[in-house]
């Protein structure tokens, strides 16, 4: 029950920055490479105060380098595309490629994966294609689109990552500190200064410091507790989240078809999670 609450958790934050990164750079105004900058930054402080004398033993190196890569390829590619998709929208095409790169990192490891988990990916697959799938009522930035699945590759392979992570606070931390630099190199490479309303301030930090570090840091933790194809179908639960979040505090409210293509995700969520 106690791994059942946390991933919620989890999967409840993953869907809050969505939300908060579309209110910082669409709604706001701010540059999507500011963003970046201020959510690395801001959860470095929170997880180097918290992890204090651990810090002296950073993960090995090669575990060290990709999460870093990693990280910081989900957060340039989730920052550029959250000015251009729906929070709904850009959390499902986020989480369905995630699903798709680790699903295909099991099969390449040759994995045993259950019958059931592999409908349940093909059903929840299916609710993405519905959502993608060209028709009059719904218009998806394919720019923004492509930046989105980039950044659920980086996120698929960084949670890939981090099921092999002994301590998940002290590699999440030398993860967020690391791709700081990294970050602001693209902010300087992309002009410096652009910010906008005040209030996209407060959302990318409480992205950076709560729903990023803090949730990434859990995330970490839960990770070598569960099979990376059950992790996979997990987190297919928070484009439905984003979406309620996005109606709610940003007033996109998703058409007929994101929630034929919800129920369908969250069916597949729910068939591949069962133990037979």
């Amino acid at each position: 029950m106690r791994l059942f609450l946390t991933t919620c958790l989890v999967m409840i934050a993953f869907a809050a920055n969505s939300v908060l990164n579309r209110m910082a750079v669409f709604g706001a105004g701010w540059d999507p490479a500011l963003v970046g900058v201020l959510r690395l930054g801001a959860g470095a402080v929170v997880l180097c105060l918290l992890s204090g004398m651990r810090l002296r033993h950073p993960p090995p190196p090669a575990m060290l380098a990709l999460g870093v890569a990693t990280l910081f390829l989900y957060i340039w590619g989730f920052s550029r595309a959250s000015g251009r998709l729906d929070a709904g929208v850009g959390a499902l095409t986020l989480f369905g490629t995630v699903q798709i790169t680790m699903f295909g990192t099991a099969v390449f490891r040759k994995t045993h994966i259950p019958p059931l988990r592999w409908l349940g990916a093909g059903m929840a697959l299916a609710g993405l294609a519905v959502l993608l799938w060209p028709q009059g009522d719904l218009r998806i930035d394919m720019t923004g689109l492509a930046w989105m699945m980039a950044a659920g590759m980086g996120w698929g392979l960084y949670s890939l990552n981090g099921a092999k992570a002994r301590d998940a606070l002290t590699a999440t931390a030398f993860n967020f500190a690391l791709a700081t630099p990294l970050a602001l190199l693209w902010w300087l490479g992309a002009g410096g200064p652009m910010a906008g309303a005040s209030y996209g301030l407060w959302a990318t930090l409480a992205s950076g410091a709560i729903t990023s570090g803090l949730g990434y840091a859990l995330w970490y933790r839960v990770l070598p507790q569960i099979p990376a194809t059950q992790a996979a179908l997990a987190q297919l639960s928070v484009p439905l989240i984003a979406a309620l979040g996005g109606a709610v505090f940003l007033a996109e409210l998703p058409g007929p078809r994101f929630w034929l293509a919800g129920a369908l995700v969250l069916g597949g969520i729910g068939l591949g999670l069962l133990r037979r």
